[in-house]
């Protein structure tokens, strides 16, 4: 690929390729998530990449080298890998004295970080420490969010928002019920946030509806909120910015009530009802011999103010007495 003046231009197809699958697109690409650990680590940050890595495959890259960041401080080695990996999302694990443990969750957009947040773990269960059957890799999870906090406190919102993007895999059309197999579970409480994994199991309940059983397969993390980086609300509302074309456009005469039932209005021109065609019933037909009776008294009538009328208008004569 050769560089003139500031425009990357391929010189062969696969390099074209490379870049039109990099170039913007009305519907984007799933989002993959780069995982690394920084200078220094302990077995818990290092299991739980490794864990989050299980849950987030394939749409994820693993970095097994060290790498010496501070991403609160210097987040140009980041955005560096993001755009080399063609990564929007990120977990970097490190430990130290001041804050042990840690995760950070990030978000970037453009290859420029957008929001970070940092969480230290307290508890953490491996995937190896619970002997129960995994889901499949790939498996779509089901997100729960239970907790007063990720509705009202600005952090917390934020945290949910990068968290349902960092595990809410592709988007599809429709999901069949025994795809369905995995739900992660994430409660704020107490100023601390809970994260379990369960596997939906579906048992026999005499009826056509299953009865479903939840059984923890891990990892399981008990997490403490720290530092936060979040991006201003100008810079957050540029990245929800949708093209034009993905709009739905208005429908006229159409309106949905509470309950989400569909309404139309039909416009019509002015009808004329002096030609409309009715239908004919036979229940309102007349019966034969009292169409005949009906049409004799009829013409006896007539003849009566027939001869009536005639009278009324012959002059009248005078009698005269011999």
């Amino acid at each position: 690929m050769t560089y003139t003046d500031g425009i990357v231009k391929p010189k062969t197809k696969r390099a074209k390729r490379f870049l039109q699958g990099r170039e913007p697109k009305l519907t984007e690409n799933v989002k993959n998530a780069m995982i690394m650990k920084g200078g220094n680590t302990t077995d818990t940050v290092s299991q739980a990449l490794k864990d989050i890595y299980a849950l987030k495959k394939p749409n994820a890259v693993l970095y097994k080298k060290k790498n010496i960041m501070r991403p609160f401080e210097d987040s140009t080695s980041l955005e560096f890998f993001s755009k080399k990996s063609d990564c929007s999302l990120f977990l970097f694990g490190s430990h130290n004295k001041k804050r042990p443990n840690n995760l950070i969750f990030g978000r970037l957009f453009d290859y420029h970080v957008l929001d970070m947040i940092e969480l230290g773990i307290e508890k953490f269960t491996s995937l190896k420490d619970i002997k129960m059957s995994k889901c499949p890799e790939g498996t779509k999870p089901m997100l729960v969010f239970a907790g007063e906090a990720f509705d009202f406190d600005n952090e917390h919102k934020r945290l949910k928002s990068v968290l349902i993007d960092f595990f809410r895999g592709p988007t599809v059309s429709s999901v069949r019920l025994a795809g369905l197999e995995h739900v992660l579970h994430f409660t704020a409480l107490e100023g601390k946030i809970y994260m379990r994994s369960y596997k939906v199991l579906l048992k026999k309940s005499g009826c056509r509806t299953p009865r479903i059983e939840l059984d923890e397969i891990g990892p399981s993390f008990d997490f403490v909120l720290r530092r936060t980086h979040l991006a201003s609300d100008d810079l957050y509302k540029t990245a929800h910015r949708q093209p034009k074309a993905l709009k739905p456009k208005k429908k006229k005469n159409i309106s949905h009530d509470a309950f989400g039932t569909k309404f139309g209005r039909l416009h019509m021109q002015k009808q004329n009802l002096e030609k409309l065609q009715t239908r004919k019933m036979k229940g309102l037909r007349k019966r034969r011999g009292q169409h005949v009776a009906t049409e004799t008294a009829a013409t006896e009538t007539a003849a009566t103010e027939t001869a009536a009328t005639e009278e009324s208008t012959s002059p009248k004569k005078l009698r005269v007495d011999e």
